[in-house]
């Protein structure tokens, strides 16, 4: 007795699918009904632009009272192989403050002096690593450039029954680590209190007693210590207590009856 095969509908149309009809398939069609071997060709058909980053090479503008400054990392004794180490950087000044960015270096950032602009760009966007380093890079550049002009503002919500934040010059709990540090009194429904000092280059206020504000140039430390106050009383979804950054919103569940 012979055993029949029996092909399904999909297998035969695999088998009858051509390079030409590859051709004509959407891109994201491609590998559900080519062969493993006719992907690798049909990848060489389409054309995809996957290896560009859309942020990264976004040219980034430089205001006329910012002032750049590319220097060379002084080579450290301890050989690294992490390809993030880095080995130049930017100082970036303007008038409230002044920043610096290391640079991976796989990164290059070009200044055009006369168009005032940076153009970012990396040694191999084919690679994951590079790719998705790329954008980081950009918007890490970006931010010094705003802070140094601008600066940034974090705003912290506190919602729940009795919770308050003062600002205070002494703690009780915690030592100074810099000269004049001030320091963040929380009131969040503990016993013992909860106090946390405020980096330096961060400027904390409460204009409010449930509202606490957080102004610097540098982004990366002031959400940074907006995540270690907030990692204190996170928003729960039964009562929608906690402490919200920034506008930042959570689905209420309903409550569980028995």
């Amino acid at each position: 007795m012979s055993c029949l095969k029996v092909q399904s509908p999909l297998r035969r149309f695999v088998r009858e699918t051509s390079r030409s009809a590859l051709r004509e398939l959407p891109a994201f069609l491609v590998p559900a009904v080519a062969r493993p071997w006719r992907v690798r060709q049909a990848s060489t058909l389409v054309e995809v632009s996957s290896n560009q980053s859309r942020i990264g090479r976004t040219p980034i503008t430089v205001p006329p009272e910012v002032s750049l400054r590319f220097y060379e990392l002084p080579k450290r004794q301890v050989r690294s192989r992490h390809p993030d180490t880095p080995n130049m950087a930017v100082e970036v000044t303007g008038p409230l403050g002044q920043l610096t960015v290391p640079l991976p270096p796989y990164l290059q950032a070009e200044h055009d002096s006369s168009a005032k602009k940076i153009n970012v760009s990396v040694e191999d966007a084919a690679e994951k690593h590079q790719r998705a380093m790329w954008g980081t890079m950009r918007a890490l550049l970006q931010n010094s450039i705003t802070g140094v002009i601008e600066g940034h503002l974090c705003i912290l919500r506190l919602v729940g029954v009795g919770y308050r934040a003062t600002i205070e010059p002494t703690a009780t709990t915690i030592s100074p680590t810099y000269t004049g540090q001030q320091f963040v009194n929380l009131k969040l429904g503990y016993a013992h209190p909860v106090e946390l000092g405020i980096p330096r280059g961060v400027k904390a206020s409460t204009p409010q007693p449930t509202r606490i504000l957080l102004e610097g140039t540098d982004k990366q430390a002031i959400k940074q210590f907006a995540a270690e106050i907030r990692r204190w009383r996170k928003p729960e979804p039964y009562k929608g207590k906690g402490i919200f950054v920034d506008g930042e919103t959570i689905r209420l569940k309903a409550k569980k009856i028995k």
